[in-house]
């Protein structure tokens, strides 16, 4: 394969990738339930947290579980050509999430893709991030304070385990999902952050 035609399938990898990622799952159950636009209550957000916000676990539940599998999905089909095509389909499945064409590029935060694209990419990462994620919540009680931490020790998990490739991919992940967090870590460090569970 010339370079020229395997940086068009890089490409096309992430072009796959961010397409999948960039399905608002949060807004399409919330319109299918008859509860509106998502993006007009609570933080405004599309994802699982903001869902919960709408009183229906379910439906949350339901956004949670599929905002992490279309990421998983696009790592799994682009890995059939290789480890290089798996990361970019991750990259470009966390940027369609973030940053969705259909919605003007206001997506969500992308901790649920982000543990999607770690269960594509190495399973046993994926799992200690929930680990964490559940530690710190049960200790703190704030949602955002366990995605910013477990997903900050993604790439030294990945590192860990052999995998300085995905270490890689997953730093510039992890400085997205801080960055799409500020109002958050300002909540934080102000004492006003909600907690889970908690409505409005």
């Amino acid at each position: 394969m010339s370079d020229e035609a395997n940086l068009l399938y890089l490409l096309a990898a992430l072009l796959f990738g961010y397409l999948l990622g960039s399905i608002p799952f949060g807004l399409i159950f919330t319109r299918m339930a008859g509860l509106g636009d998502v993006r007009k209550i609570g933080s405004g957000n599309i994802g699982a947290t903001n869902v919960l916000r709408t009183g229906r676990k379910g439906l949350a539940a339901a956004t949670l579980l599929a905002d992490a599998l279309k990421g998983t999905a696009a790592v799994l089909i682009a890995a059939q050509w290789g480890p290089q095509f798996a990361m970019l389909a991750a990259l470009g499945a966390f940027l369609g999430h973030l940053f969705p064409v259909w919605l003007g590029f206001k997506g969500g935060k992308g901790v649920a893709t982000f543990i999607g694209v770690l269960i594509g990419l190495k399973p046993l990462a994926a799992l200690v991030f929930v680990l964490i994620w559940l530690g710190v919540a049960f200790a703190s009680k704030y949602s955002s304070l366990s995605a910013l931490v477990a997903s900050a020790a993604s790439p030294i998990i990945l590192w860990l385990l052999g995998e300085p490739g995905m270490a890689g991919i997953a730093v510039v992940l992890v400085a997205l999902l801080w960055w799409k967090h500020g109002q958050n870590i300002s909540r934080l460090l102000a004492g006003t952050e909600g907690k889970i569970g908690q409505k409005g």
